[in-house]
């Protein structure tokens, strides 16, 4: 038995070589490069991958299906009714107040606990054959809340667009200001090195090699920062575009080393905005529901016809009739009319619900006067800073050349032992932060852009701009 086991067990482990080493031959599943994606690219894939896009469009949807609703009325009513019963057959004289609750009976005055069959079976044709613009004014009101619906859709496009370009900008933004640290980094750890050398060969005093590697440390921390704000904004972007942060690539074109086009200076239109357009659609469906309020107080004509049969169990006498009488319609009846009805007392509820409309319309109007004197505003300051940005755009590539060269000094004032170590650390900061103030002041231009497109309503030049 055991030199059995012994050959089973070899056997076995001589196939588990094998296995294990036909699944190292097999070829690994290759991974997914990340995506490079321009600007344009993410405001397509938001567009077509955000939630509340989805939501607004389902909305506009089902207003539009009120049409529809609306423009039944234009038909004529028809019910039909079926009915059979078993009951007792006892009526008295007298009267009841309209109501709900006693059932109305056919028969002979009586008071026994005999039941009987009833049946009956008709078919009621109502039509309007005028209502003095009523179903028209309610088609408007379900025309015009489609209209609302759908600028809300074109509203939400609209932001989120802007709020993916500008999550985009900002992390094009973070990127630049970490390539930033990570050059200062770069830099102090070749200037430690070199500082070792000179302290260890005792040219320098300790002291230069401690402060150089506490310079190094804080830059380490803001390349720390810098990166942490680059996963902060992707994450940020990718919820737009539907992306895994981790496949996120931004290819941010003329971003970086280029400015935006100048442009002609031209006047705003708030109209254009689709923040405006939803606005006036909101006072376009207030109008629609007030018209269709002013037509409400007016006489109701119907045209009517109807068909009907009845049967039961119960003679004229009183007496019962048994078995299965009364469970077929027997008596047949017809009747076409045509009826008016007009609510008297429903004026004073009208006149306030009309009010109550009069009143939402100037709240929307005062809303939509509120929302251009905004946007004007909102203009303006996109104009001013447009304008400084490009100012300070035009002076950082003489910072970064000017900082660049101060560092070369003192580095080689400090290698002559002509200045101190803060001298040079000093003209470092000065370095880094000249080339961050460099980066971000092209992406400042470009922001200060999209302020203006988003104020005008329309970026889609700016897409352009920014992709070519």
């Amino acid at each position: 038995m055991p030199i059995e086991r012994e050959v089973k067990f070899r056997y076995g482990a001589r196939w588990l070589v094998v296995l294990l080493a036909a699944i190292g031959a097999l070829p690994a599943q290759p991974t997914v490069p990340p995506t490079n994606v321009t600007i344009t690219q993410a405001v397509e894939d938001a567009l077509k991958n955000y939630p509340s896009i989805r939501v607004t469009q389902e909305q506009m949807n089902a207003a539009a299906t009120g049409i529809r609703l609306a423009q039944t009325a234009y038909l004529p009513r028809v019910d039909g009714l079926a009915q059979v019963n078993r009951a007792t057959r006892n009526t008295f004289y007298g009267m009841l107040l309209p109501q709900a609750t006693i059932p109305a009976l056919d028969g002979v005055p009586a008071n026994n606990l005999g039941s009987v069959w009833d049946s009956g079976a008709g078919i009621l044709v109502t039509w309007q054959p005028f209502d003095f613009g009523l179903r028209a004014a309610n088609v408007a009101i379900a025309r015009a809340g489609r209209e609302r619906a759908q600028a809300t859709v074109n509203r939400t496009r609209y932001d989120v667009s802007v709020a993916t370009a500008d999550a985009f900008l900002t992390l094009v933004a973070a990127q630049q200001t970490a390539e930033a640290a990570r050059g200062a980094v770069d830099s102090w750890q070749v200037f430690l090195k070199s500082i070792h050398a000179l302290v260890a060969a005792q040219l320098r005093p300790g002291a230069d090699e401690s402060r150089v590697q506490a310079e190094l440390a804080v830059a380490q921390t803001q390349l720390v920062q810098a990166e942490q704000a680059i996963e902060v904004a992707r994450s940020t972007l990718a919820q737009f575009v539907g992306l895994a942060p981790s496949g996120l690539n931004l290819s941010p074109g003329k971003l970086v080393d280029q400015l935006p086009p100048e442009q002609p200076e031209t006047p705003l239109q708030p109209a254009a905005n689709p923040l405006v357009m939803e606005q006036n659609a909101a006072i376009v469906e207030a109008r629609a529901q007030l018209q269709a309020t002013e037509r409400s107080y007016f006489p109701q004509f119907s045209l009517q016809g109807s068909a009907s049969a009845r049967g039961t169990g119960l003679e004229l006498n009183g007496d019962r009739l048994g078995g299965w009488n009364g469970l077929a319609p027997t008596t047949q009846n017809y009747g076409i009319g045509f009826t008016v009805t007009f609510p008297f007392m429903d004026q004073f509820a009208q006149r306030a619900q009309e009010a109550q409309e009069a009143a939402t319309i100037r709240a929307n109007q005062a809303q939509y006067q509120l929302v251009s004197r905004q946007l004007t505003a909102q203009f303006d300051s996109a104009q001013a800073t447009l304008t400084g940005t490009r100012r300070v755009a035009a002076t950082t590539p003489v910072e970064v050349s000017s900082a660049r060269a101060a560092l070369q000094q003192a580095t080689a004032r400090y290698r002559s032992g002509l200045a101190p170590i803060d001298d040079v650390a000093q003209a470092q900061r000065l370095l880094v932060q000249a080339q961050i103030d460099d980066s971000l002041a092209r992406l400042n231009v470009w922001r200060a852009r999209l302020q203006v497109a988003t104020v005008r309503g329309d970026i889609q030049l700016f897409l352009v701009e920014a992709s070519q």
